[in-house]
């Protein structure tokens, strides 16, 4: 009871208290409330229309922009909205399409006009940025994917019409390009490979503008550089490639293959192709100097042309860096007297700038020169030259054959605007049997000549040694001279000395003499001046004479004997030297020719080989008797 009185009186609060609690629910129902928080926007369903014309959508469209029942093109905006009864609308809360950084939203309309047939994109309408439904479907808006594309930000879009994808953003990076194919427009003029030259894109970014102004679809002569690009992949597709690089020394002859047909610029001497001007389909005239370039692989080729000297090897175990060479291989040839045998040759070209276009123009590249004119050009002539001499005769005049193909292989390349600058023979490989045959017969030459250097070097021995003998000998005799010329000399400085003791000796008498006879002379005129006075002094003075004569002969006995005693050790001293038979010979000699002493007697009576001693015996006593004779005459003459 007591709590049906407490109801009774306080119901209003129980009724507040519900109304706090369920007034969304009460504001939508009775007065169709709606809110829309800042961080959503509403999708509006209607469920059904009770009056008027339109009722239901046309055939083929999902979006209402006319009051019609179903998903309406109009959104709820954030913030509050009254009539949207809730048996009427549906209204649901979806949050804003956010695009990050470094990415692009792709759109795909759900509803709009049927494209038109050969297109595969909705063209842009103004619709500001796809977040105005009834715009982009009053402006004709078209289904299917679009061509705009939503870059970074916060958009309110209605899901209903539109589904957004996320995607990356186009990034070309450096010393990359970036090949275009457009998968919208305008087929290709028949004939080109690639769409017209279109401006005013954005680098296909304002992809509609591209169509607008007449973009073909394929392959585009236009290529991107390194950026970042909002680019629809939809509609645009990229394949990034490394720029074409002219390495310093080499020259890019460009060759187009899109463009209308150029005039040849080679003149009428040159008919191995057109050479045309940039930008025109063909051999461009002018060649890429070194350098990074953007070009597109598929609309241009450019052939690197060395223009520095090229050497290319027919070697089998040599190739240069360029592997222009890698299919040359060493010369085989066949000589006159039927030898095969191998050579290398190397060949050294020049293309000058100018004329590498009119080499590719005829070749189309430099694999093909090579391999065209200089391979069979180079192994022909060899081939041709070796049959006209023998393996040995080659190998003799290898200079001659090398200045010989320089000057016809120049010849030849001149008509291909090419410069051969040398061609150098390498190594030469004869047959092995042909090798051991000259190895052996060089073997024997060179034993030859060892074999004739030796006898030359034991002949100049055999001189050597027989000079040294003579040289041992020369010094014994210049000994022997040597001796014998100091013997002589000896003796006669012994001579000599006798002689000079002689004649002082003799000298000293006479001034003896001289100086008593003058002082005899001197005594008598004094004795005659004081005859009176001195007569006692003369008898003295003749006693003191007689005694100094008698010491004067002493003296002189005295001097004869030293002489003698000297002259004996004089001859000692000779005999010791020039030994007794030659002194004796010697003193014999010169006692001969002082006095002319005759050895031989006047008649002779001797034979056969006894008579020979018996007159050296004769010979001999005779010399000895005439000696014996002749001292004590000379002694007393002394």
């Amino acid at each position: 009871m007591e709590s049906n009185q407490i109801l009774a009186h306080y119901w209003w609060i129980l009724v507040l208290l519900l109304s706090v609690i369920f007034y969304k629910f009460i504001l939508r129902m009775f007065f169709g409330m709606v809110i829309v928080p800042e961080n959503r926007i509403g999708l509006v369903t209607k469920k059904f229309v009770l009056f008027g014309a339109n009722k239901s959508l046309p055939d083929g469209r999902i979006i209402a922009t006319k009051g019609e029942a179903g998903y309406q093109a109009k959104t709820l905006a954030p913030g509050l909205y009254w009539g949207m009864w809730p048996w009427q609308y549906g209204v649901d809360m979806q949050p804003f399409v956010v695009i990050p950084e470094g990415k692009i939203g792709l759109v795909l309309a759900n509803d709009g006009g049927e494209l038109p047939t050969g297109n595969i994109l909705g063209r842009k309408v103004p619709c500001d940025n796809f977040q105005d439904t009834e715009k982009f479907l009053a402006n004709n808006g078209q289904k299917g994917r679009q061509t705009a594309v939503m870059t970074a930000g916060t958009y309110r879009i209605n899901s209903f019409a539109f589904t957004i994808t996320i995607a990356d953003m186009t990034i070309i990076k450096e010393n990359m390009v970036g090949i275009i194919t457009t998968l919208d427009g305008k087929p290709i003029r028949p004939g080109q490979i690639a769409g017209e030259q279109i401006e005013g894109h954005n680098n296909f970014q304002d992809f509609d503008n591209f169509l607008a102004n007449n973009g073909n679809r394929g392959l585009q002569p236009q290529v991107m550089l390194a950026g970042s690009y909002f680019i629809n992949p939809w509609a645009v597709q990229i394949e990034e490639t490394p720029m074409t690089d002219v390495p310093i020394g080499n020259v890019g002859v460009v060759i187009s293959y899109i463009g209308e047909d150029g005039k040849d610029l080679t003149g009428e001497t040159f008919k191995h192709g057109n050479i045309v001007s940039k930008g025109f389909r063909g051999v461009w005239m002018e060649p890429l100097g070194p350098g990074k370039y953007p070009i597109n692989k598929y609309t241009m080729k450019v052939e690197l042309v060395p223009t520095t000297n090229l050497v290319l090897n027919w070697a089998n175990a040599r190739s240069e860096a360029h592997n222009l060479d890698k299919n040359l291989c060493t010369i085989t040839v066949r000589s006159k007297d039927g030898f095969p045998f191998n050579l290398d040759v190397a060949q050294i070209i020049h293309i000058p700038a100018n004329e590498a276009p009119k080499v590719i123009a005829r070749f189309g590249s430099m694999s093909n020169l090579v391999s065209q004119v200089l391979e069979p050009t180079i192994g022909n002539y060899f081939r041709n030259s070796a049959q006209d001499s023998d393996v040995i005769s080659f190998l003799s005049t290898r200079k001659e054959r090398q200045s010989a193909a320089k000057d016809h292989i120049k010849a030849v390349l001149d008509d291909y605007n090419v410069n051969a600058v040398d061609t150098l023979i390498g190594d030469i490989v004869p047959p092995e049997a042909l090798m051991k045959t000259l190895t052996d017969r060089k073997i024997a030459e060179e034993e030859q000549k060892t074999y004739q250097t030796q006898r030359m070097a034991q002949e100049q021995r055999q001189g050597m040694e027989k000079e040294t003998a003579i040289a041992d000998m020369q010094k014994e005799i210049v000994k022997a001279q040597q001796s014998v010329e100091i013997a002589q000399r000896t003796a006669d400085a012994t001579v000599k000395k006798a002689e000079g003791d002689a004649t002082s000796l003799k000298l000293n008498v006479n001034a003896e003499a001289e100086a008593t006879k003058m002082r005899a002379n001197a005594e008598a005129e004094a004795t005659r001046a004081r005859a009176g006075a001195q007569a006692e002094a003369t008898k003295l003075n003749a006693s003191a004479d007689a005694e100094k004569i008698s010491k004067t002969g002493l003296a002189e006995a005295e001097k004869i004997m030293a002489i003698g005693k000297s002259t004996a050790e004089a001859y000692e001293l000779q005999v010791k030297a020039m030994g007794g038979d030659n002194f004796t010979r010697y003193k014999i000699t010169e006692e001969i020719g002082k006095g002319n002493i005759k050895i031989i007697p006047e008649i002779l009576i001797g034979g056969g080989n006894a008579a020979d001693g018996s007159i050296s015996g004769m010979m001999g006593l005779q010399l000895l008797e005439m000696l014996q004779k002749k001292e004590p005459a000379v002694a007393e003459k002394k």
